[in-house]
This record gives structure tokens, C-alpha cells and sequence, in this order.
């Protein structure tokens, strides 16, 4: 018997290694999520289901880090700094 098997726990396939590894949002055993970040796992969940206020990013967030690290990117390309904000044409040139 090999791999990691705690009391109770049946695997949909025989495992004869396991990996030390994580998966971000965490994994599942026993029907639950376990891992580094169960909690933003479960509280962002939350917000899908329940509607509850939650710190996570926005769409309008995420947005913005996108743009700011592209501009970030061009800079670099360029060798010059850019002025922000940006014209979003401006990635296309």
C-alpha cells in the first residue's frame, strides 16, 4: 500500500506516489477544502452564494493590475516610461 491514505480515505484510483504539492485553492478530502487558503476559498463562495461582502478583488480591480502591468511590460520593451493612464491603443501599436 502506498501513498498517502489517513483513516477513512478511499481514493477513486490506486496511488503508488504522491506528490508534496498544494492546489492554490486548496484541496478536497473528505468532501471539505483544505489548504494554504481555505478561507479565502470558502469566503469568496460565500460571496457567490449568499451575496455577503467580501474583500476580495473586483472585476474593475483586476482590470486595473491588468493594464498596469502590461504598461509595466511596454515600458520595459520600450526602454522609456510611459504616462499613466494609458490609452489602451497603446498596447496595440
Amino acid at each position: 500500500m502506498g501513498g498517502y491514505r489517513p483513516e477513512g480515505y478511499k481514493p477513486d484510483f490506486e496511488r503508488h506516489v504522491d506528490f508534496l504539492t498544494s492546489y492554490p485553492p486548496g484541496d478536497v478530502a473528505f468532501n471539505q477544502t483544505w489548504g494554504p487558503i481555505r478561507e479565502e476559498t470558502n469566503a469568496w463562495f460565500s460571496r457567490l452564494y449568499t451575496g455577503l461582502e467580501t474583500p476580495h478583488a473586483t472585476a474593475e480591480d483586476g482590470h486595473r493590475n491588468l493594464v498596469l502591468t502590461m504598461a509595466m511590460d511596454l515600458s520595459a520593451e520600450r526602454g522609456s516610461a510611459l504616462k499613466l493612464p494609458i490609452d489602451l491603443d497603446e498596447f496595440y501599436r
